[in-house]
């Protein structure tokens, strides 16, 4: 059995994702332990890795760095060890250099970009809520079989800018391109909440549980 660790950092929609992440384990039928966690030591030795966020992206950064040992056991086991990782919300945003919410914060630094308030057209309301289409650029195994023009979930006032086209897997269009899904090698992330996402977010999850890093 391998362990899956989703990281309480006191951030994030924790009981949510840890039910739709145990309904993604039966619907995908994988062998998996998924176990809630704060300590850095579990963190450095899982399997998987998830990281949700909620909030302000200052509060869920000087969070993550509060906890004793987590970023540097995120960093061994996602970046030395190569485990897959799912960043939701802001726990993706937090992949990038930098937010810009409330002066500049630094990010993880894993993929290029930052993190700037949305700039949505005349008429749009800000925060971006709601149900929308995902527009899938990559093949990624995460987002294989979600069906033709499928709608998840986005609740955010903040979106995450890529320096490097290639890592954008997903958009949405919300008044223009906003990011939705990033990957890079055993790193992905969603802008939108998969565990409020009814079918399409557990298909994804299942995806992720069942993700074979080559």
């Amino acid at each position: 059995m391998t362990m899956l660790a989703l990281i309480d950092y006191g951030s994030g929609n924790l009981h949510s994702a840890e039910r739709a992440l145990r309904a993604a384990a039966q619907l995908s039928e994988a062998d998996i332990e998924i176990r809630v966690t704060e300590d850095a030591r579990e963190v450095a030795r899982a399997d998987r890795v998830v990281l949700p966020g909620v909030g302000h992206y200052a509060d869920c950064a000087k969070g993550l760095r509060a906890v004793d040992g987590m970023v540097e056991a995120l960093k061994e086991a996602v970046l030395d060890r190569a485990v897959p990782f799912f960043g939701i919300c802001v726990g993706m945003q937090l992949l990038a250099d930098r937010g810009l919410e409330d002066g500049e914060t630094p990010g993880l630094g894993w993929i290029g970009g930052e993190v700037d308030r949305i700039r949505a057209a005349p008429g749009l309301a800000i925060p971006h809520m709601g149900w929308n289409s995902l527009q899938i650029l990559q093949d990624h195994p995460v987002l294989q079989g979600l069906g033709d023009d499928p709608h998840v979930y986005f609740t955010h006032s903040y979106a995450m800018k890529l320096k490097d086209r290639h890592d954008l897997a997903a958009f949405t269009d919300y008044g223009g391109e906003i990011t939705a899904a990033t990957a890079r090698n055993n790193l992905f992330g969603t802008q939108f909440h998969p565990e409020k996402s009814q079918r399409i977010g557990l298909k994804l999850l299942a995806n992720f549980l069942t993700w074979n890093i080559q």
